[in-house]
């Protein structure tokens, strides 16, 4: 937890100084964006890979060697600050390395938890590294940011670096099993990659949720693409209006994380997900519909309690049905559909804004996402009370009783 809380709160800061540094050295609309899709694009080209590479090694070795390759592309990105020679190239060349090393880092990461914590513990395990998210990554960490970076374009890099230290500090003091958790492998990583997806595609109830995670962050992603000019054009809220929005968001995470052990143990599973998820329908349309500033407000505040419960429960219910061997495999499938899923739907957000209106890509998420939670309602009772196969961590099979239709 504490690894995980530093890094948050470097990752925060950076959420802050990089697009500031990005905007010192450019004012082309088209290379800002560019470099938000350099943070995305390794998560698309380098995932899968990732995954079969987590289950093939030694996993924490994995973490700290990814880690200290981004402390130094950090360190070359403050020499070329220093030293002036800094230019947009530099930066966005800089954010593509440091979004590929995350990739492999966070791949291994993931697995860790399932590794340390019992199957009924992952829930309010996974909530406390939310807390911890939510608080220091996007409370703390950008304005901290800001402020370094008014202070020096490279001091807020810096600190990245020293966040980055600890965290690689903290993870060598994890305490797990040494050396890869399959043991000696001889197949060919796209074979390992084959592997996973095939144990994913056959396993009902897991294949339902990341069809799930997939159609549901192409319909947010759709509108979430264009809330600033919602917040502009149709609430009239001004930038702060929008900041608020935002703020209002993370503010509900905090409450939903702090909410979610009470949650677990007195709301059967199956219906807190498909609260989570008739929510996120709901506020489709709530957003559709408001032209009232304070409603969206709201409206955004509930997102955060719901969403953040929502991605705390599906990663448990995930963790305690994958085998061991396989979590590095099936999370990076994972991590790609969410990622594919923005880019599929911010895409879709923009053609659709581009000739229906501002609030058409909302219109779309409501029907998009009300159409999915009808076609997954009776599934998602198999999916919230997975558990992982019977017998050896290796055995893949189902028990008839978890299977569920497709």
């Amino acid at each position: 937890m504490a690894s995980t809380w530093v890094s948050n709160l470097g990752d925060g800061i950076a959420l802050a100084a990089g697009p500031l540094l990005v905007a010192s050295q450019t004012r082309s609309p088209a290379l800002v964006s560019m470099a938000m899709l350099l943070v995305g694009l390794p998560w698309l080209l380098f995932g899968l890979f990732a995954g079969a590479v987590a289950d093939r090694v030694d996993r924490k070795r994995m973490v700290m060697v990814a880690n200290s390759l981004r402390i130094v592309v950090l360190g070359a990105l403050i020499g070329s600050i220093v030293t002036d020679v800094v230019s947009i190239a530099v930066v966005l060349t800089a954010m593509f390395l440091l979004g590929t090393a995350e990739v492999f880092a966070d791949t291994a990461y993931r697995t860790f938890l399932p590794m340390l914590v019992d199957k009924r513990d992952l829930g309010i395990a996974n909530a406390r590294l939310q807390a911890g998210f939510i608080t220091l990554n996007q409370f703390a960490g950008a304005p901290i940011g800001a402020a370094l970076f008014a202070v020096g374009m490279g001091v807020p890099f810096g600190a990245q670096v020293a966040c980055g230290l600890l965290a690689v500090v903290l993870v060598s003091r994890i305490a797990l099993p040494p050396g890869p958790v399959r043991g000696e492998v001889d197949t060919h990583v796209l074979r390992d990659i084959g592997d996973g997806l095939r144990w994913l595609m056959g396993h009902p109830p897991v294949r339902t949720l990341a069809l799930v995670i997939v159609t549901f962050n192409i319909t947010w992603a759709a509108a979430w693409s264009i809330l600033v000019l919602y917040s502009l054009d149709v609430l009239h809220m001004g930038p702060v209006g929008y900041g608020l929005l935002t703020t209002a968001s993370a503010t509900g995470g905090l409450v939903g994380t702090f909410l979610y052990g009470w949650l677990e143990r007195h709301v059967p599973l199956a219906t807190l997900m498909r609260a989570c998820l008739a929510l996120e329908v709901l506020m489709h349309l709530g957003f559709a519909v408001t032209r009232v500033a304070w409603v969206a407000v709201l409206i955004m505040f509930g997102f955060g309690v719901y969403a953040f419960v929502w991605g705390t429960l599906s990663q448990a219910v995930r963790q305690r049905a994958v085998p061991t061997e396989y979590q590095g495999r099936v999370g990076s499938v994972y991590s790609v559909a969410i990622y594919g899923g923005v880019v599929a739907g911010s895409a879709l957000g923009g053609v659709i804004a581009q000739h229906g209106g501002v609030t058409a890509p909302f219109w779309f998420a409501f029907v998009g996402s009300g159409i999915t939670l009808v076609l997954v309602w009776r599934q998602l009772a198999h999916i919230a009370h997975l558990e992982e196969p019977d017998g050896e961590s290796g055995d893949t099979r189902v028990r008839s009783s978890d299977a569920g239709e497709g």
